[in-house]
């Protein structure tokens, strides 16, 4: 597969030191708040001149997707993750050496909650976030399946109905590991892949700070999800520096089955690339799939969604009447229902508040 010519890392570099556009923004994740990832994207984009702060899971979320799961206790039942936060601890709070790293005994969508509804309104002095970034993960998240399953991408989508602008990064490396554990030297000579990731995903918010507005940097309703290769420096540099494709989430794209062990009788997921999965339906047909671009090479695929899941006109029409006359249709803009009329004002007063609220 070929793909015409992209910014490379090493283009892209000058671009991180960008205070004249720095920008506020939450880091969050699903592998926990002590993770190498997330911690090295925090170093990196303080360094470039934002105002980063972490708040995300006490410990691995993963797998979680949009879950909603709020700690029914005070206190931690059991240390947290790498053993940062003692057992006994309270269930929310900051990292012992840093204020600016906060944790929350819950899932990664409820950590966007809790930064949006707890951190910012009492600790950021009526500043508001121009930006939520999610990762970057162990383990990329490709396609539709993983779209709904991944908790990084939950902690993103959370944010973008929230009016948040956000972005979800995920790498090819898996492992979860410490952030004390992050290589200073490779064989490669290159950085360790946790700052490989970061550097590209700080690259890619100043790349989208300095070409958008900062009272709102992607329209209302949009996010952006990423995902690297897998990084090689800690054995040589076949894939240090992948540069960014435009890419869609369908095509290529693989959805779990239940294979049955006649050995154990037990199940494990096995994948198949189904059409449902891969039908282009909302996206730019003409972008290649995220899934075949990363698993081509060394490149990192960039998609762009939307959280309005309805589906597209004329096709959701023909469908809409194989349920007729049993469904009927009402239109949302010339009723004049009473709970037609609440439904619109809400919509208005949706569509009028641009802060991260709505």
């Amino acid at each position: 597969m070929r793909f015409p010519t992209t910014y490379t890392l090493t283009s892209l570099l000058p671009l991180l030191p960008l205070t004249s556009i720095a920008l506020n923004i939450i880091v969050n994740n699903d592998d926990g708040f002590g993770s190498a990832n997330i911690r090295e994207l925090y170093r990196l984009l303080n360094a470039a001149g934002h105002d980063a702060w972490i708040v995300a899971p006490v410990s691995n979320q993963s797998g979680k997707g949009g879950t909603e799961v709020f700690t029914t206790e005070s206190n931690l039942t059991a240390p947290s993750e790498f053993d940062l936060v003692p057992e006994g601890a309270p269930s929310f709070g900051t990292d012992p050496n840093d204020s600016h790293i906060w944790y929350y005994n819950g899932t990664p969508a409820v950590c966007t909650f809790f930064a949006l509804d707890y951190v910012v309104p009492n600790y950021w002095n009526g500043t508001k976030p121009d930006l939520l970034v999610s990762g970057p993960n162990f383990g990329d998240n490709l396609g539709p399946f993983l779209y709904t399953l991944s908790g990084t991408i939950g902690a993103t989508y959370a944010a973008v109905e929230r009016s948040l602008p956000a972005i979800a990064f995920s790498g090819g490396n898996d492992g979860q590991r410490s952030y004390k554990e992050i290589n200073k030297t490779t064989p490669s000579g290159y950085p360790d892949p946790a700052t490989v990731d970061a550097q590209l995903s700080v690259a890619l918010v100043n790349q989208l700070a300095k070409n958008g507005n900062k009272s709102q940097l992607l329209p209302l309703g949009y996010g952006i999800s990423v995902n690297y290769p897998e990084i090689t420096s800690l054995k040589n540099a076949d894939c240090v520096n992948p540069p960014f494709i435009q890419t869609r989430m369908t095509g290529g794209a693989e959805v779990d089955t239940a294979v049955y062990d006649l050995t154990t009788g037990l199940f494990s997921y096995g994948s198949v690339t189904p059409a449902g999965a891969n039908t282009c339906i909302n996206g730019d047909c003409s972008l290649p799939g995220e899934t075949n671009v990363v698993s081509s090479g060394c490149f990192s695929s960039v998609s762009v969604f939307t959280v309005d899941y309805d589906a597209p006109k004329p096709e959701s029409k023909n469908v809409r009447k194989l349920l007729e006359p049993l469904v009927k249709y009402q239109n949302a803009t010339t009723n004049s229902t009473v709970g037609s009329k609440k439904l619109r004002a809400r919509e208005n007063r949706s569509t009028r508040r641009l802060g991260y609220s709505a």
